[in-house]
């Protein structure tokens, strides 16, 4: 909170939002709200341009199976990540989620292209 003044500035022409947390904090949980309302509910972007991810540290015995988080993040694409046990799994869904963005960029860009034309 204490740059939140240069919020708008990295929220200008964003096309996606991840945010990294640690599960095994309870004040983690309830932070994360705060920034999925101010970095993507409060933007023009969908649940589909947001990625959660629930990063344990090395050693720790957190529960990737039993995180239960509220509404409307419960709806948001999660991943657990432990870098030392799978870091291959990790590179993986952050390939998958940057495709994604690049469609959903793409996409946009032609019906923009599209409306200058009609």
């Amino acid at each position: 909170c204490r740059f939140e003044t240069c919020w708008p500035a990295l929220m200008k022409d964003s096309h996606g939002v991840i945010i990294i947390f640690n599960p095994e904090l309870p004040s983690h949980l309830k932070e994360i709200e705060m920034w999925f309302s101010c970095f993507v509910q409060q933007q023009p972007l969908v649940d589909s341009q947001c990625l959660l991810v629930a990063h344990h540290k090395p050693g720790s015995a957190g529960d990737t199976e039993n995180l239960a988080l509220a509404y409307p993040l419960n709806k948001v694409k999660l991943i657990h990540s432990n870098l030392e046990e799978d870091p291959e799994d990790v590179r993986m869904e952050f390939m998958k989620y940057f495709r994604s963005i690049i469609t959903i960029m793409n996409e946009t860009r032609e019906r923009e292209e599209m409306s200058i034309i009609s």
